[in-house]
C-alpha cells in the first residue's frame, strides 16, 4: 500500500488508531453521565492553549491539554457550586474559550488563522513526530483511567448517591472523568479536530448502544467502531483528497444509521426467543443497565 510510503500518513494513521480507542472509551462514560455535549464545551475551551501554544512557540497540544484539563475541572465546580447560574458560566467559559482561541493566535508571530483550523477540522499533513509523541503519552493515561477505574467510574455514571453510599470518592472521579476526557479532546483533535471530537466520543457509544446487551460489550463495540471509522475516514481522506474530520464524523453516523437498522430485527428476535422461555426472570445482561447492582451484573 502506497499510502504507507510516506512518514506522515503513518504518523496519521497511528494517531487515528489512538483517538479511535480513547474517544469511546471516555464517550461511554459521558452518554451514562447525560453529558454527550462534555466534549464539545472542553473542544472550545481548548482552542485557547492551541492559540497560547502559538504566541508562547510551545507545542499547542501540550498547551491545550494544560487549558483544557483546567476548563474542564472549572466545569466541574460549576456544575457542583453554579446552582442557577451555572448554565450562564459555561456558556462565558466556552464562547470566551473560543474568542481568546482566535485572538491568541492572531497575536502570535507564527500564527494565523490556517493554523487554526488545522486544529479545529483536523489535518493529516502536519501531525508531527512531537504531535504522536505527545498523543501516546495522552493516550496511555486515558486507557489506563477508562480501563483500571471502570468498575468505579461505571458505579458512579450510573447512580452518584449510591456510589456516594457505598465509599467511593464520587467527586474525585468525577473530577478523574472530566480531566479524562479534556486530555481526549487534545488526543483528537490533531486527527478530527476540536469542533467534532465530541462526536466521535457520542455518536460510536449511541451505534454499539443499539446491539450491545451489557456495558462490557457495549464499551467493546464502541471502541471497535472508533477504530474502524478513524482508519477508515484517514485512508479515505488521503485518497479522496477529502477533509479527515468530517469524514471520520459521516463514516461514524452512517455505522449508526447501519446499526441501529439491524437492532429492531435482533430485538425482536430476542422477544420472540424471551417469550418462549421464563418471563419471571430478569435477563442475564442488558444495554447498560440502570440499576444499582447493574456494576455486578455486567461484569465490568
Amino acid at each position: 500500500m502506497d499510502i504507507l510510503d510516506y512518514a506522515f500518513m503513518q504518523r496519521a494513521l497511528l494517531a487515528a488508531v489512538l483517538v479511535g480507542i480513547t474517544a469511546p472509551a471516555v464517550g461511554i462514560y459521558l452518554v451514562q453521565r447525560r453529558q454527550a455535549l462534555m466534549g464539545d464545551g472542553i473542544g472550545h475551551v481548548a482552542m485557547t492553549g492551541v492559540g497560547l501554544g502559538f504566541l508562547l512557540t510551545w507545542s499547542p497540544v501540550w498547551m491545550a491539554t494544560l487549558v483544557s484539563v483546567l476548563g474542564a475541572v472549572l466545569m466541574e465546580l460549576i456544575r457542583w457550586y453554579g446552582k442557577t447560574r451555572g448554565d450562564l458560566a459555561l456558556a462565558m467559559l466556552f464562547y470566551g474559550g473560543m474568542a481568546g482561541g482566535v485572538m491568541f493566535i492572531n497575536l502570535a508571530p507564527t500564527g494565523s488563522n490556517a493554523n487554526l483550523t488545522s486544529y479545529l477540522f483536523g489535518s493529516l499533513s502536519t501531525v508531527s513526530d512531537s504531535d504522536v509523541t505527545a498523543i501516546c503519552v495522552l493516550a496511555a493515561f486515558v486507557v489506563l483511567v477508562t480501563l483500571g477505574l471502570r468498575r468505579q467510574l461505571f458505579a458512579v455514571s450510573q447512580d452518584e448517591e449510591f456510589a456516594r453510599v457505598t465509599g467511593l470518592p464520587v467527586r474525585v472521579l468525577n473530577l478523574l472523568t472530566a480531566v479524562t476526557a479534556a486530555v481526549t479532546v487534545t488526543v483528537a483533535m490533531r486527527v478530527v479536530g476540536l469542533l467534532l471530537v465530541s462526536a466521535l466520543m457520542v455518536v460510536p457509544v449511541a451505534a454499539a448502544q443499539q446491539i450491545g446487551r451489557s456495558f462490557a460489550a457495549t464499551f467493546a463495540i464502541a471502541v471497535a467502531i472508533g477504530v474502524s471509522v478513524t482508519i477508515g475516514g484517514t485512508v479515505t481522506s488521503y485518497y479522496q483528497d477529502v477533509p479527515p474530520g468530517a469524514t471520520i464524523v459521516l463514516l461514524t453516523i452512517g455505522a449508526f444509521i447501519v446499526l441501529t437498522a439491524l437492532a429492531t430485527p435482533l430485538a425482536r428476535r430476542r422477544a420472540r426467543a424471551g417469550a418462549g422461555g421464563d418471563t419471571t426472570a430478569d435477563p442475564a445482561e442488558c444495554s447498560i443497565p440502570g440499576s444499582r447492582a447493574a456494576a455486578d451484573e455486567v461484569g465490568v
